[in-house]
Formats: C-alpha cells, sequence, structure tokens
C-alpha cells in the first residue's frame, strides 16, 4: 500500500469501528471489546507505519475534489508532514492505551457500548483533524470532536453535574467556534483556496488582505477548543465525566486540536504582530492563572484540569515566539505524561471505591495499596514538573528556550513584548507547576487522612496501561534529539540558560511545598481539646452517582471541613480562596451574560404572556361573545321564530308612526 492509502485508513478504521460497536453493542456483546480495542490499536500502528514512510522529509499532498462550490472549492485532501506524522501517532497509542483501560475501569457499566463507540468516533475525528489538507474537511473533525465531548462528559447523565458539565463544554466551545467559522471563511476568501497548502502559498506571497481580523477571529475557535483563557471553564467540570474520557480529552484529542491547528498554519498569526501580541497575553494569563487554580483544588481531577489548561498556556506561548516546534513538541510529551496522570488517577479513584471523586487531603495508605499507580504517578508528576531527564523537562525547556530568542529579537516578526510575556509567565508557571505536582505527590501518597476502604486489586490491563505510558513519560525527551527532522529540522536542546533556571525555579517550588506541608502536617498532628477522631469505618464509600450528586468525597463523608494540613493554603494564603473557586470567572460570566439573558428571557415571557396573550384572548373573546348571542337565537322552535318576527314587525310598524307623527 502506499504512504497515501495507509494514511485514509488510520481516522477510518476507528470510524468504522464506532459504526460496528453501536450497530452490534446490543445484538452481539461480546464483540463489543474488541471492536473498541482493535481499530484503535490497528490505527496507531497505521499511523506509525506513515510516519516511518513519511520520515520527517517533504509533505505529502493528496487531493480529490468533494463538491464543486461556484467559488471557492473544497476538496477531500491529505497534507502529512513531520507534525502531521508524530501527531497522528500520539492519538492513535493515546486511543489505544484508553480503550484497553476502559475495559477494566468500566467493565461492570452497562452503557459501555455506546461509551467505547464514541471514544472511537472521537479518534476517528481527531485523527481526521491531524491529516486533514483541507479547512472545511478539517471543521468536520473538529465540530464531530464537540458532539463527542458533549455524550462522553455526560456519560453519568442520571446526575446533574454530569449534564451540567456536558451542556457547559458544548456551549462553550461552540461560542468559540462561532467566530472561528467566519475566520475560516474569512481565509478562504482571501486565499482563494481552503487548501492549507494554498493558505500558506498565499501568505508566503502577501495574498492576505486582512491578517489581523482574520487571526484574531480564528484565536477565538482555539481559545475555545483548548481551553485557554477566557474561555476555560468548560474543561475543570468536564471532570464529571469518565477518567479515561479525561484522559483522552486532556491528552490528546479535543484541547490539543487547537493548538495543533494554530501550528499548522502558524504563518497565518505570524502574518500580524497584533495576534502573536494577543496569543502571548492569552497564553501568559491561562499559565499562570491555572498554576494557581491548581494549587488550590483538593479533587485529584480538578488538579489535573487545571494542570492540562496551563500546560497547553506554554504551547500556545511556543507558537506567540513563533516556534511551531517547541509547541508540537510540548503537545507530544505533554499527551504522554497526562494521559499517565488522568489515568493512574483513575487507578487512585477506582481504590477508593467511586469512579469520579477523589479528595486528595483525604488519602492515606495508597502506595501499599496501589504499587503501580504510586510509582508510574511519581514518574508523571517529575515530567510535568520538568524535572530532568523526564519528558517534561525537555519539553518544556524547548519553549522558554524559543521564548528567550524572541526576547532578544531573535526571531523575525516576533515581538520582543510577546517573547518576555511568555518567558516571564513560563518562569513562574514552572515554579507553580512543581508547588502543585508536589502537593499533589504529597497529599496522595504521603497523607495522613482517614483510610479509605479497600476494594481489593486493580484489574491488571489498568497497570500494564500505565506501564506503557511511562515508558514515553521517562525517554521521549532523550530520543527527540533523533527526530530533528520531523520538527523543522532545527534542534529542541535546552540552554544553559534556561536549563538552569527552569530546573531552579521547579526544584524551589517543589521544596518550598514540601516545607509547607511539613509544617502544616505538624500543625495538623496537635488535635483541639474536646477533638473527636473520625474513624474511616463509620463513612463508607460511596457510589458514583452519589458521589457526583452530592460532592461526597471518595472515602465518604469524613472530615469534610476543609484539611488544615494542605500546604497550599500555606502557600496562597487569602489568594487560596479565590483560587479554589477558579478565581470567580464563572461567577463573572454569570452576572455579565446569563443574568441579562436570563432577564431578557423573563421580559419575553412576560410580554408574551400580559400583552400579547391578552390581545389575542380579546380578539378571540369578541367573537366568542357574539356567537354565544346567535347560539342562544338559534333555538330550532318555529313558532319561536314567528313570534319574534311578529313583534319585530309591530316594532317597526310603532316606529313608523312616530317617524311619520314627527314629520308631521
Amino acid at each position: 500500500m502506499t504512504t497515501t492509502t495507509l494514511a485514509v485508513l488510520v481516522p477510518l478504521l476507528p470510524f468504522l469501528g464506532a459504526v460496528a460497536g453501536l450497530l452490534l453493542g446490543r445484538t452481539a456483546p461480546g464483540f463489543v471489546r474488541p471492536l473498541a480495542v482493535l481499530p484503535a490499536l490497528a490505527a496507531a500502528v497505521l499511523a506509525a507505519i506513515v510516519a516511518v514512510h513519511q520520515g520527517g522529509g517533504r509533505a505529502i499532498d493528496a487531493s480529490t475534489r468533494l463538491t464543486p462550490t461556484g467559488s471557492v472549492p473544497i476538496d477531500l485532501a491529505l497534507h502529512l508532514d513531520g507534525f502531521a506524522a508524530l501527531v497522528a501517532v500520539l492519538v492513535g497509542t493515546v486511543a489505544t492505551c484508553v480503550q484497553l483501560y476502559s475495559t477494566g475501569y468500566l467493565r461492570d457499566d452497562p452503557r459501555y457500548p455506546s461509551y467505547a463507540a464514541l471514544v472511537s468516533l472521537f479518534t476517528s475525528a481527531m485523527l481526521l483533524v491531524v491529516y486533514s489538507g483541507d479547512l472545511m474537511v478539517l471543521l468536520v473533525g473538529w465540530e464531530i470532536m464537540g458532539i463527542c465531548s458533549y455524550f462522553l462528559v455526560g456519560h453519568y447523565w442520571e446526575t446533574p453535574e454530569a449534564r451540567a458539565a456536558s451542556l457547559k463544554a458544548f456551549l462553550v466551545t461552540k461560542l468559540g467556534d462561532v467566530p472561528f467559522l467566519f475566520g475560516l471563511f474569512a481565509l478562504a476568501v482571501d486565499a482563494g483556496t481552503f487548501r492549507i497548502t494554498g493558505i500558506l502559498g498565499a501568505v508566503a506571497n502577501g495574498g492576505l488582505d486582512h491578517p489581523t481580523p482574520i487571526a484574531l477571529l480564528l484565536l477565538a475557535g482555539v481559545a475555545g477548543k483548548s481551553a485557554q483563557f477566557p474561555l476555560h471553564t468548560w474543561l475543570p467540570d468536564a471532570m464529571a465525566g469518565p477518567t479515561p474520557v479525561s484522559a483522552l480529552i486532556h491528552a490528546a484529542t479535543m484541547v490539543a486540536a487547537g493548538v495543533y491547528f494554530v501550528a499548522r498554519l502558524l504563518p497565518v498569526f505570524a502574518a500580524s504582530a497584533a495576534a502573536l501580541t494577543v496569543l502571548a497575553v492569552m497564553a501568559a494569563v491561562t499559565m499562570v492563572g491555572s498554576a494557581l487554580a491548581a494549587l488550590a483544588q483538593d479533587d485529584i481531577k480538578r488538579v489535573l484540569a487545571y494542570s492540562t489548561i496551563g500546560q497547553l498556556g506554554y504551547m500556545t506561548g511556543a507558537l506567540a515566539v513563533g516556534d511551531r516546534g517547541a509547541a508540537v513538541f510540548h503537545l507530544l510529551s505533554h499527551g504522554a505524561f497526562k494521559a499517565l496522570l488522568f489515568l493512574a488517577a483513575g487507578v487512585v479513584i477506582h481504590a477508593a471505591g467511586t469512579n469520579s471523586l477523589a479528595a486528595m487531603s483525604r488519602m492515606s495508605g495508597l502506595p501499599r495499596r496501589i504499587p503501580d499507580a504510586y510509582w508510574t504517578m511519581t514518574i508523571a508528576l517529575l515530567a510535568l514538573a520538568a524535572i530532568p531527564p523526564f519528558a517534561g523537562f525537555f519539553s518544556k525547556e524547548a519553549v522558554l528556550v524559543a521564548a528567550e530568542h524572541a526576547s532578544f529579537g531573535e526571531t523575525a516578526g516576533v515581538p520582543s513584548g510577546a517573547g518576555w510575556t511568555v518567558l516571564a509567565a513560563g518562569l513562574l508557571t514552572a515554579l507553580l507547576t512543581a508547588a502543585y505536582a508536589a502537593r499533589l505527590w504529597l497529599l496522595a501518597f504521603r497523607g495522613r487522612g482517614p483510610a479509605a476502604p479497600d476494594h481489593g486489586k486493580q484489574p491488571l490491563v489498568m497497570n500494564g496501561v500505565l506501564w506503557v505510558l511511562a515508558v514515553p513519560s521517562l525517554a521521549f525527551g532523550l530520543a527527540v534529539t533523533y527526530l530533528d527532522d520531523w520538527f523543522d529540522g532545527h534542534a529542541l536542546t535546552p540552554t544553559v540558560t534556561t536549563a538552569v533556571l527552569g530546573t531552579g525555579v521547579a526544584l524551589v517550588g517543589g521544596l518550598v511545598t514540601y516545607g509547607a506541608w511539613r509544617h502544616t502536617t505538624a500543625m495538623a498532628a496537635r488535635p483541639p481539646i474536646g477533638a473527636v477522631a473520625a474513624h474511616p469505618e463509620d463513612s463508607p464509600a460511596v457510589s458514583e452517582a452519589e458521589a457526583i450528586a452530592t460532592h461526597t468525597p471518595a472515602y465518604g463523608d469524613i472530615a469534610s471541613a476543609p484539611d488544615p494540613a494542605d500546604p497550599g493554603r500555606l502557600l496562597l494564603g487569602p489568594l487560596h480562596r479565590h483560587a479554589a473557586a477558579g478565581f470567580h470567572l464563572d461567577a463573572v460570566y454569570h452576572a455579565l451574560f446569563v443574568r441579562p439573558v436570563l432577564a431578557g428571557a423573563e421580559l419575553v415571557r412576560f410580554l408574551d404572556r400580559e400583552v400579547v396573550e391578552t390581545y389575542v384572548r380579546g380578539a378571540g373573546a369578541v367573537p366568542r361573545l357574539l356567537g354565544a348571542g346567535v347560539r342562544r337565537a338559534q333555538t330550532g322552535n318555529v313558532q319561536t321564530y314567528l313570534s319574534a318576527l311578529l313583534a319585530g314587525s309591530v316594532v317597526l310598524a310603532i316606529a313608523a308612526v312616530i317617524v311619520a307623527a314627527v314629520g308631521a
């Protein structure tokens, strides 16, 4: 088979698996798991073969006219460059791991067939985005992912939290997709084509007449899809879905799509200094704000959700300083260790007896009970904190190096202010990232909360997947030196300055957090006079649906008051309350948008019911009264009619006589 044929099969196989899974889910349940795992595995293998064939050389393009439009044509096109080849391998690998993991994690879930089919469709849509060479075809995969996220986040639809989270994710991303769609149309009109190669050629020849408005419109969609400020608020709430779905969304699909889109069309954004400046500011605010919020969260999945937002900020920051190689490198590295973090968190949650919530401040004894999750999550957290030689160190340093070059004017077309903004925010975020990573590890694995009930060993497949993902989390950064051809041909190696600064601030963040934890633990060990110790056996583990619906911690309602041994409270001080609430951005949106819309809807309801309906009722009442009067006259009695006729004749005669007399 040719490389093009293999590339076509990569997104097609998960799509066929999704269709077959939906059709056979009820009639042949024995085929559900093979139909979930095998197409994703085959797609991952084929994506790896395509990457080897592509070899980081010249891009491979193939197309066929999809439909005549009368103006800008739409082509079914493939565009396979080094970035597409590597990102497709990431998507296929993570999707396979998620499908394998889900066979154990959701083995007793009655809706597993539809879940597995939607995960396959999700995977197919992301692969379509990765390989597509036409923006309208890319848009199809872009929107299918939005639909799939709605259903998967709302998998536990019995609970109001899951329903609200799925609706919020759908609406917020659609809010960004509206200007995104206008941006695509404007870009196609300026360039005369939806083909990515044609657009890049038009940019190179100065063929874009309105680069700034186009870039800003497109950034709105990117902010929504990749959860960047100010459209990031949907992602923490999306944790109401199953944990494997969180791993898929955060590591390889959905949120990665926006970053990948900008990387594909970076010359369009680089044509506008204003757009790069906006992107840099957006990245900086996202990085720092999300890191502060992560430091204040208690639920382990919400910590990881805010962590994803911040790491995506690093990627958009790299794009803002004109280095798409660093952005995609961090996307790949982050995809490996973030998938590992979420799936390891799923093991922690599974061990606690609930598939949804896990309050870190109430954990203890986990390293002994789940050693695989303990060791692999430690590896992933070290990668997240950018400690050498883990993968996150190399990819994060690539971003800082790119920002350093832009700061000193070494990157053509990039404002130095954008470089300094990304560099300063990146170093501060490195400090905060190490702090919340250390806090998560200390509270989850060295905590002194009430022990959770032991729910037995985890399925072997879940632990096996963790070790598979631990390999790239540890070694990918070292292997990237052999992949220069896939990253525009330039090396992504750290420099001494950024390596020392980045690692130094990370170590400071980790050590300070450890010191704060030791202090708060010592203080918490002194029980107040008259305190009664809680016993874990008094608070049994709750079911998954009950945990989501009642916000009950995974270990039952033990010590529901805030844990005094949380180092995040000491580090953030009075800022903790605001950071824990996401700096009240949801409340701001509620005041600025939701309340006015509700007030407008209430006004419309009042006008409709009290004004419009009054006129309608009045218009109907008059004919009704006339009809009632006429109906009373229509008795059907001939004698009554004759009597009325005679009476009327007499009245008319009398009236005539009176008129004649008056006239005389």
